[in-house]
């Protein structure tokens, strides 16, 4: 009789894994979608319906470059956007301990808002789910293995909602109209090939220096202070993004790859490598 007993518990023990893994995929999906709605919710109304190319004549040399080159005029101004990423997360601050991912990103231009809901492998049966959020001025940066076990859950400080939006900012890079005039971004010339934006929203704010390749492509993105969590304290380090890869979507030239990475004492320490697998845009109607 022993292995009837054996047979059946082990039986209640797999319903109850099962168990557990939908109901952390249900409260995951409910929480993003709650994020994403809030998002939704704060989109203000569009100030004009296409990108104006001589609207750029008063900028920067490299930022009108940049619009010559990604930009036509007349382009539809975006107002959401989907992204779908695969990719290499770096799960160690010190070393090089790359494991696969998958997102999808949700994104809202007026107001600056995203969500980023992505699955880390662990093993071939463990991800740990991520929620990375800028959404109706608050930062938001959780990680639940399988949905269930939280392993990261950080404050929302202004210091995350001010590097949540400097996300947003970097990543306008695949949305390039919000980089238009117009559109809330402030450009400041630094030099023939850098050159500072700064976007407000409400209390925060975040600035980043742009630079440029001889194509007039933007190739990197510079903080001199994003914050990060050292030993539970957050440091402000500065931090850097890069592109490549661009090519012709929806009549805007975006770029398909890139990496980004912690700008330490020791050097570029490198913790995202993403490709875009599919992007789709909605327009102001």
């Amino acid at each position: 009789m022993w292995w009837k007993i054996v047979a059946v518990t082990v039986i209640v023990l797999i319903l109850v894994i099962i168990g557990l893994i939908i109901y952390g995929r249900k409260s995951w999906q409910a929480q993003t979608k709650a994020l994403q709605t809030s998002i939704e919710a704060a989109q203000l109304p569009p100030t004009s319906e296409t990108y104006n190319a001589n609207s750029t004549e008063n900028l920067p040399a490299p930022v009108q470059r940049y619009f010559a080159a990604v930009l036509k005029d007349g382009q539809p101004l975006i107002t959401a956007a989907t992204v779908e990423h695969t990719g290499t997360f770096n799960m160690s601050e010190t070393d090089e301990q790359w494991t696969p991912f998958e997102s999808v990103q949700r994104i809202q231009t007026r107001q600056p808002g995203f969500v980023w809901d992505a699955r880390i492998r662990m093993l071939p049966a463990l991800k740990v789910f991520v929620l990375d959020a800028y959404a109706a001025g608050r930062g938001v940066l959780t990680a639940k293995i399988l949905g269930l076990v939280t392993v990261m859950d950080q404050p929302q400080t202004p210091e995350l909602a001010q590097g949540e939006l400097m996300r947003f900012l970097a990543e306008a890079v695949w949305y390039p109209t919000v980089l238009a005039p117009g559109q809330g971004v402030v450009w400041e010339a630094i030099d023939d090939s850098q050159t500072r934006a700064t976007l407000t929203d409400g209390k925060t704010t975040a600035s980043l220096i742009f630079h440029f390749d001889e194509r007039g492509l933007i190739k990197t993105v510079r903080s001199e202070g994003r914050y990060r969590e050292v030993n539970g304290r957050q440091v402000a380090t500065p931090w850097q993004g890069r592109f490549w890869d661009y090519e012709w979507r929806d009549g805007m030239l975006v770029p398909l790859s890139g990496e980004v990475g912690w700008l330490t004492e020791e050097g570029l320490h490198l913790y995202w490598r993403g490709h875009i697998e599919q992007i789709d845009y909605k327009y102001v109607q």
